[in-house]
């Protein structure tokens, strides 16, 4: 069951036997999607210190988060599995994230140094999306990055946020698409379906 309002996050486990540890939002999505059901706890990355980086070391306790995971589909292509975040720009070569449209698709609350969703939430059945107008110039697109560490580049004209369950994209143009920080190849067309309560991530 997805976290309620007002409600806590998590519980208090025994640390499980055979606990397999990522280090990364990739890794993290892949020990979980890869079908053997076994216990994966996590420490680093971007859904790690949404979780509030707290070092696992060698404690007996740990806390077990139910967390949602996204399946991305790309121009009708088998579905992706990302746990943090989702990213779609134009490719580096034609202007990267200073130019043209960018579609910020977050289940974590963070990307690096940034916090691109200070109101979402990794267990609410939804995830957080932003949508950077491509009329929006460096000089802005830099200014809004740095307020971002505040968590203060919203609202903004030029930023279209929802929170969605799921959603389809269509862009005019092929954009690259990066999974967790991985780049998953260029698409035209994004499909995206939040998996509620589909795993549970230990730290």
């Amino acid at each position: 069951m997805t976290i309620s309002k007002g409600s806590s996050w998590g519980r208090t486990v025994t640390r499980p036997a055979g606990l397999r540890l990522a280090a990364t939002d990739a890794e993290l999505a892949t020990l979980l999607s890869d079908g053997t059901g076994r216990p994966v706890a996590v420490s680093g990355g971007d859904m790690f210190r949404t979780m509030g980086s707290r070092p696992m070391g060698d404690r007996t306790d740990l806390m077990a988060f139910p967390l949602d995971v996204v399946d991305v589909e790309l121009d009708g292509r088998a579905p992706i599995v990302a746990v943090s975040h989702v990213l779609a720009r134009l490719p580096t070569r034609w202007g990267g994230a200073w130019r043209g449209p960018i579609l910020v698709v977050m289940n974590a609350e963070f990307i690096g140094d940034a916090d691109v969703a200070p109101r979402g939430h990794p267990n609410d059945g939804r995830v957080e999306t932003l949508l950077v107008d491509e009329s929006m110039t460096a000089r802005q697109r830099w200014a809004s990055h740095r307020r971002m560490r505040n968590a203060m580049h919203l609202p903004h004209p030029q930023i279209s946020t929802r929170s969605v369950r799921s959603a389809v994209f269509d862009f005019d143009m092929a954009l690259r698409v990066f999974a967790d920080g991985v780049d998953v190849g260029s698409a035209r067309s994004m499909t995206i379906t939040v998996r509620p309560d589909a795993a549970v991530v230990h730290a």
